[in-house]
């Protein structure tokens, strides 16, 4: 959602407004506060989709996230449900990051568009509640990594039918955490 500076303290303005006069309406003040100052104002029309907004195109930055956090999110689901010994395959099998793999955020300094994001679609738009409460700053680089990863993940994705990832599915995937100059 494209919102003119001016836009943007006007709406400001109505938030404190809202606050001040104790106003229990279906606009949250916070939300729109949130978006706002983290500069994610395309989540407005994710989180009142009841408005007949303009069509706006998601950004790039967001759907990629979206892809990483889909990604992520089948695989700690698929991995919390393999058994002991599939576990420990997987632990073998992509080490060293085999043992408990999970989402681990972008770098704060070079990724800060990724991290906010994330964070904006976890926290803010309650999307991908099992991410909630994570500190999203991996402190290292991560988005080239996801990438590769993601490149696993879809074909495998597109033929499970709505089944978990295999034990082998995760190994195939985590193992593209390994730059491929150090394999």
């Amino acid at each position: 959602m494209k919102i003119t500076d001016g836009e943007k303290l006007i709406l400001l303005m109505l938030s404190e407004l809202y606050d001040k006069l104790e106003v229990d309406g279906e606009v949250e003040p916070d939300f729109i506060r949130s978006a706002i100052f983290s500069e994610n104002t395309w989540g407005i029309p994710w989180k009142y989709s009841g408005i007949p907004f303009e069509r706006q195109e998601t950004p790039e930055i967001v759907k990629e996230v979206l892809d990483i956090l889909d990604m992520w999110s089948m695989i700690e689901r698929s991995y919390d449900n393999l058994s002991d010994d599939e576990k420990a395959f997987v632990e073998k099998e992509a080490a060293p990051f085999g043992k408990d793999p999970m989402f681990r955020g972008f770098d704060g300094n070079n990724e800060s568009e990724y991290l906010g994001a994330a964070s904006f679609l976890v926290n803010d738009l309650d999307r991908f509640e099992e991410f909630k409460g994570r500190d999203f700053n991996s402190h290292c680089p991560s988005v080239a990594t996801y990438n590769r990863m993601l490149g696993v993940f879809k074909p495998i994705f597109e033929n499970l039918n709505f089944q978990p990832l295999s034990a082998q599915n995760v190994v195939d995937i985590i193992k593209e955490k390994i730059h491929p100059e150090n394999r």
